[in-house]
């Protein structure tokens, strides 16, 4: 998950470290890694850290997955998952 540094600020997240990320050019830089953020959508929520960088959030995998969220890209939607409307589920082996 990402953050913009003014959506940090505005949470008040203090750096727990840093974090190294390559960008699609090849680059590597370090960035700073905040949390704990509560993230909520509709009746489901998680905890998660975050890096901050860039000037548009971007809502990672591993939230999504822990919320059972499913993306509807056809209709550019986000919604729970139909099978469990009620409770997330997941998978454990």
């Amino acid at each position: 998950m990402f953050i913009t540094a003014e959506i940090a600020l505005q949470l008040k997240l203090d750096e727990l470290q840093r974090r190294e990320v390559k960008l699609a050019n090849g680059q590597v830089i370090e960035v700073s890694y905040v949390g704990p953020i509560k993230l909520e959508f509709e009746d489901r929520s998680c905890f998660v850290g975050a890096m901050v960088m860039g000037d548009t959030p971007l809502l990672g995998a591993i939230p999504m997955e822990d919320m059972d969220l499913i993306v509807h890209p056809a209709l550019l939607k986000l919604s729970v998952h139909p099978q469990r409307p009620n409770i997330a589920g997941g998978f454990a082996m």
